[in-house]
């Protein structure tokens, strides 16, 4: 199916992804109607999206049933109840990711990325390389700025690196990129999906679309990935931290693709889930046909983004650690084994449905003590109590306070949650810039 300008487009949820499909249909010339469940006081953009379209606010009503194509929100869960009437009035639906691939220009190469974890380093890594390279390249989807709010319908673009979330995937109809990644596949979002095989399932529909001539590049350390991976025609390339046989591997102290080597210190970004992020964007730059030897060049001067196991300052020989994206018990493991130096770690936030034994192991080998807050309490409290050194906080503040105290000469501190952020704060980012802010604070009463 691809963009079809007579046809009439709902779009369902005005965050950013919504209102760049919106403003791409009129630029298409073709008609939408905006539909979003807040109040018009609640949404930015509400008296400027009046002025430009039909809209509706406070809630998703039978105009809708008007449009032929829904273009939904990944917020929105499949299972609403305005989703399931569509759905009985064969209404097609879609995802903004979906729409953009329709729309887009042929000269495009797409490079999609998903995953549980990872997905934001190795999509931004992916997009430094190609810069790097001289490459007209943009990185969009789950990270920055929406895919539709480029001039993808033009041509000009030669390479589209998009972070893709499950949400994104489930309304996909068509979108076939030449190059998808699966970093890897652990327990994360089990309050939308009914069990962990349809997260994993949600995933895998990222290479449904694909052929021969495109490229998957996949975990091979992963059972979850290469028990489901029989089904994709794309051509499949592996990485992996421990086999030797794999397309490109961590061999020792060297990360390597093919006969190509890089030090792995000479990357700027921390860990063994690191090294694996940057072999699948490299895997990825060799499947594109640019040169590898540049590519891993370029690949060292990319730093860590912002609220990834992002350093934050030294204080009194204590440093801290910003890790705020780590949502999911994978994440979190992944922080614990980054480090060599003992951890004093900060958990807790919403609850997302996740087992938090399954971090028991990680944190008694690499954890001095941890330090729990948020919604999350009483289920950390029932997971490791009598297991490891616990100490239970209010706040946040409290928390890192309480870690600097008792912590050594030596010692790290480091914020990793393992939970989502909405108890307390409007998102990750808005956690990780609290727990800088408390680091800056006990700074300057030290000075």
């Amino acid at each position: 199916m691809m963009f079809d300008a007579s046809l009439k487009y709902g779009i369902l949820g005005l965050a950013r992804s919504g209102i760049a499909a919106a403003y791409k249909i009129k630029e298409l010339r073709a008609i939408a109607f905006l539909s979003e469940l807040q109040e018009a006081r609640q949404i930015l953009s509400a008296q400027e999206l009046l002025q430009d379209f039909a809209c509706e606010f406070g809630g998703h009503t039978d105009k809708l049933l008007d449009c032929e194509v829904w273009i939904v929100s990944p917020g929105i869960p499949l299972s609403a109840s305005i989703l399931q009437k569509g759905k009985a009035q064969g209404i097609r639906m879609i995802s903004e990711i979906e729409f953009g691939y329709q729309i887009k220009a042929e000269d495009s190469q797409i490079i999609a990325v998903t995953g549980s974890n990872g997905k934001s380093t190795t999509a931004s890594l992916i997009h430094h390389i190609l810069k790097e390279l001289g490459k007209n390249c943009i990185l969009a989807g789950n990270i920055g700025d929406a895919f539709c709010s480029f001039p993808i319908h033009k041509p000009g673009i030669e390479y589209i690196v998009l972070e893709i979330s499950s949400f994104q995937l489930d309304l996909i109809e068509s979108f076939a990129p030449q190059v998808a990644i699966l970093l890897n596949l652990s327990p994360d979002h089990l309050n939308r999906y009914p069990d962990f095989a349809a997260y994993c399932e949600s995933k895998l529909g990222i290479f449904r679309y694909q052929n021969s001539g495109d490229f998957a590049v996949l975990n091979q350390d992963s059972a979850e990935i290469t028990k489901r991976d029989e089904f994709i025609k794309a051509q499949k390339l592996y990485f992996s931290g421990i086999a030797q046989d794999a397309a490109a591997q961590v061999n020792g102290k060297f990360i390597q693709v093919g006969k190509d080597k890089l030090s792995i210190y000479e990357l700027k970004i921390q860990g063994r889930h690191n090294q694996l992020n940057a072999l699948a964007a490299l895997l990825s730059i060799q499947a594109l046909g640019l040169d590898l030897k540049q590519g891993m060049k370029a690949a060292t001067s990319f730093k860590a983004l912002p609220h990834r196991l992002e350093f934050v300052d030294s204080i009194n020989g204590v440093a801290f650690y910003n890790d705020s994206k780590a949502t999911n018990c994978d994440s979190t493991k992944s922080a614990l084994e980054s480090f060599e130096r003992p951890i004093r770690i900060i958990l807790g936030g919403s609850d997302k449905g996740e087992d938090f034994s399954l971090l028991t192991d990680s944190l008694q080998k690499h954890a001095v003590k941890a330090y729990v807050t948020g919604d999350t309490q009483n289920l950390m409290r029932q997971a490791w109590l009598g297991k490891l050194p616990l100490e239970f906080a209010d706040d946040l503040d409290s928390s890192v306070r309480r870690a600097f105290a008792e912590a050594a000469m030596g010692e790290n501190i480091v914020l990793s949650p393992a939970c989502a952020s909405f108890d307390h704060f409007k998102n990750f980012e808005h956690r990780g810039e609290t727990f800088k802010a408390i680091v800056r604070e006990i700074k300057r009463e030290k000075e």
